[in-house]
């Protein structure tokens, strides 16, 4: 029990830098470029929240795999990579991770948190009609892709060490760096979930846990009956 806590604590201390780190770029973003979106303020968005990605899968990777996001947790439980009693601690504890960012982000910066709702996801933007569908597709498919990439270099037992905190922190940035203008680049229900519940911002939210969650289950699934099995029983 002692092993698993102490896993379970590193998922809230990752996902809390995530939480705090990625929304702050946000705030800060609007704060020097303005609320338009910006080819700046995308790009620093899309560091702040990749480089907090790749910094404490590098940090917590060795103690609990540094997860960060149910949806990368629950296709890690389908494929058995992760115990249930483990998978749900997990979950438990980013979403506390989440929520306590948010509200430390909330207690120092109370007027531009307030301003920008910490970047909440605010739903399918204009330049998608404002189409939830298309905003759920888009959701989906970046998930999918960002559980690809970790099953690919992380899981793998092939995969080229040390490599997995650089190229999952570059999958985030890249989906930030597409996806910020589309649906706010959320592919985390923590990610979501923490500020929604102190900003009591709620639009859209069963958005941000459907898709990801679904797009993470088709690329764990995939990934680990195609590729990752073979080299498991290859060894």
């Amino acid at each position: 029990m002692l092993v698993n806590f102490r896993a379970w604590l590193a998922e809230a201390i990752s996902t809390y830098g995530l939480v705090f780190f990625g929304p702050l770029s946000v705030i800060l973003a609007v704060s020097a470029f303005g609320e338009e979106l910006t080819t700046q303020s995308v790009l620093f968005i899309s560091l702040g929240h990749g480089g907090a990605i790749a910094l404490m899968i590098y940090a917590f990777g060795h103690i609990s795999g540094a997860h960060i996001n149910p949806a990368v947790t629950i296709p890690m439980m389908i494929t058995k990579k992760i115990g249930i009693s483990d998978g749900i601690g997990y979950i438990v504890f980013q979403l506390i991770g989440a929520v306590a960012a948010a509200a430390t982000l909330w207690a120092i910066l109370p007027e531009l948190g307030a301003k920008v709702n910490f970047a909440t996801q605010g739903g399918p933007s204009e330049l998608i009609n404002g189409s939830i569908g298309s905003a759920f597709a888009i959701e989906a498919i970046l998930t999918f892709f960002l559980v690809l990439v970790i099953f690919m270099s992380a899981v793998h037992k092939k995969a080229s060490a040390g490599w997995h905190g650089f190229t999952i922190g570059g999958m985030v940035f890249l989906i930030h760096l597409v996806a910020v203008p589309l649906t706010g680049a959320s592919v985390n229900p923590a990610r979501t979930f923490g500020p929604a519940l102190i900003s009591g911002f709620w639009e859209f939210h069963w958005l941000y846990w459907a898709a990801p969650i679904i797009g993470g289950i088709i690329a764990g699934l995939l990934m680990n009956y195609i590729y990752v099995n073979k080299a498991e029983k290859e060894q």
